[in-house]
């Protein structure tokens, strides 16, 4: 837990890309904001208060969509439910612990954890506690269900499985974490009945979902350099899937695409991200860590087309929403960025809290957006 905290502070201070909000160093401010040809807007449907958000920390409080329910919570311990289409909320749920990641939601639960290492299971229509246990340390990851298991990665670098029922550990899976880590950990993946991990020591791993076992690892990236500030290489983004292909990405390293079926790098491109990574059907989307915005060709990772206009504006990841790429800056505003040349096409603000947590694309032209301030906006993407 220090160690990650320093490791925060030297991000705040010295690494441009880490900076919470402000996105810069006293020599190289947040890039201003250019006039655009505006194509298309974002129209807001609904806005909800959803407590005091992240309160001013590195959090991964994100909102989560499961059967036309928005599941959100915040710093404080609350959790609510709302309905998708008009924002009504169905229910609020104290959980008396200060919340650092979460909603997870799925198969009738909704998940979130904290920075004491205690896990909570709520039931999805109700909001009332199904289980809670204690989990190896900080939850700085949001927690995922599949099949009967819930998935939670920690501080600490281990990753553990619960019954989804009971909250009864499974099993548990265990990396030591280097001396120095940025403030995070990357959400896991599950796919296919297998858990994708990834490390502060820029490994990533693949783990049967039933009993933990190893099934294949890879080296993302390799620490190098001289000081424990040069050789962090976490990677703290989620990966994606896409056509059997793993996506994934570290700070200081590189991103790369490995056969999800035996963890085979077929390429990798240096690249320093800890934001996060979008995929459509032929190309991958990057926020870097200088928050520049990044076009690469799915096949080979060649680079179709770079967005600088918005470095060290601290952008969170990129999302797809229809002929877009949304991403939401320190100031709260989210830029939509053509697919096919990354122009800025369209822009609104959500509020003058700054966007950490990545937009979500629902129904392909809506876009839920979470403020570090608590805002719970919908919008509607509509050309003009």
């Amino acid at each position: 837990m220090i160690r990650s905290l320093f490791a925060l502070f030297l991000c705040m201070g010295l690494l441009t890309g880490c900076s919470l909000f402000g996105g810069g160093d006293n020599t190289e401010p947040p890039a201003k904001l250019k006039s655009f040809d505006k194509r298309v807007e974002l129209r807001r449907l609904w806005s909800r208060s959803t407590g005091n958000g992240t309160d001013k920390q590195f959090l991964r409080l994100v909102p989560t969509v499961s059967a036309k329910r928005v599941y959100a919570a915040d710093r404080n311990g609350s959790v609510w439910a709302f309905e998708l289409d008009s924002g009504k909320e169905i229910w609020r749920r104290k959980t008396g612990i200060a919340l650092s990641a979460g909603a997870g939601a799925g198969e009738n639960l909704v998940l979130v954890g904290s920075s004491e290492g205690e896990l909570v299971a709520l039931e999805a229509d109700t909001g009332e506690q199904r289980w809670r246990t204690e989990v190896p340390s900080e939850v700085l990851s949001v927690p995922q269900v599949y099949e009967g298991v819930v998935i939670v990665q920690t501080v600490d670098g281990a990753i553990s499985a619960l019954d989804a029922d009971s909250g009864e550990r499974l099993w548990i899976y265990d990396r030591t974490v280097p001396v120095l880590t940025l403030r995070g950990t990357g959400t896991p993946l599950v796919e296919g009945g297998v858990v994708i991990a990834g490390f502060a020591n820029g490994k990533m791993v693949a783990l049967e979902t039933t009993s933990g076992r190893e099934v294949w690892d890879v080296a993302v990236a390799v620490p190098h350099g001289r000081t424990e500030l040069q050789r962090m290489v976490d990677v703290d983004a989620k990966p994606v899937v896409s056509g059997g292909i793993l996506y994934a990405s570290s700070y200081q390293g590189r991103l790369v695409a490995v056969s999800l079926r035996d963890g085979r790098l077929l390429w990798n491109r240096d690249m320093s991200t800890y934001a996060g990574i979008a995929v459509d059907r032929s190309q991958v989307f990057v926020s870097d860590a200088d928050s520049a915005v990044w076009a690469l060709e799915g096949r080979n990772g060649g680079a179709l087309w770079k967005q600088a206009d918005l470095q060290r504006r601290s952008l969170s990841g990129p999302t797809v929403i229809d002929d877009y790429v949304a991403v939401g800056d320190f100031e709260g505003y989210v830029h939509l960025l053509s697919r096919a040349d990354g122009s800025v096409a369209g822009r609104v603000r959500v509020d003058s809290d700054g966007i950490q947590a990545t937009p979500v694309t629902v129904f392909g032209d809506r876009l839920l957006v979470l403020s570090a301030g608590g805002r719970l906006s919908l919008y509607q993407l509509k050309f003009l």
